[in-house]
């Protein structure tokens, strides 16, 4: 069970949604490192055998907010839905990925469509330089891969995408830091408490387990 408050949780959710705005703002995501725990995780999947995971706010700050961000300027991920337990410590935030490159054909933007949102487990932290403060300590993505890659070569078609863009789009596959093969990730898929057990809310049968 988390010590947080309802009130906590809800003031960390406005600073973490300022601090959103400023990275789509200026360009530069790693201004979100420091909303993270020391030793926090931060993983998403690409396909079934590559999966994204830093380890540590420096890997964090690095690579997931460094390097898999960087080209994606104008990019915004607007949080359309926000649910909160404060018993758990967990908010689960559902955003919309949008390019903020106009589609000439339709007037609006280029978005990567299917639902798209963020796992967080929140936690007071402990004796250290952060002692006190609510910080995330881990966080998983979800996202449609297929839209994904659809609109991104749809803008490509459309003679949109700025270079930034492209070679972010060069950015992939195993040879790349935090890319791995299931079998290598450094911490697990679901986050390690939920992989744990501590929130199981329906067993497997008998014949299931």
């Amino acid at each position: 069970m988390s010590d947080l408050t309802r009130a906590e949780m809800e003031a960390f959710w406005a600073e973490w949604l300022d601090v959103n705005r400023e990275a789509e703002r200026s360009g530069d995501w790693r201004v979100m490192a420091e909303m993270y725990a020391q030793d926090a995780t931060y993983g998403w999947m690409y396909a079934p055998d590559e999966h994204f995971m830093a380890v540590g706010r420096d890997q964090i700050r690095d690579w997931a907010i460094g390097i898999e961000m960087d080209g994606l300027d104008g990019w915004h991920y607007d949080y359309q839905c926000a649910v909160m337990d404060e018993q758990k410590g967990m908010v689960v935030g559902f955003w919309k990925q949008k390019s903020g490159i106009t589609d000439d054909a339709t007037g609006q933007e280029y978005e990567i469509l299917g639902i798209g949102g963020s796992w967080f487990g929140i936690e007071r932290q402990g004796p250290g330089p952060d002692e006190g403060l609510v910080r995330i300590a881990w966080q998983r993505d979800w996202f449609d891969m297929p839209s994904t890659a659809h609109t991104f070569m749809e803008i490509i078609k459309a003679d949109k995408a700025p270079d930034t863009l492209l070679k972010r789009m060069s950015v992939a596959g195993h040879g790349v830091p935090g890319h791995y093969h299931y079998k290598d990730m450094p911490s697990t898929v679901w986050p390690p408490p939920v992989e744990a057990g501590e929130y199981i809310t329906q067993a497997a049968t008998e014949a299931q387990a």
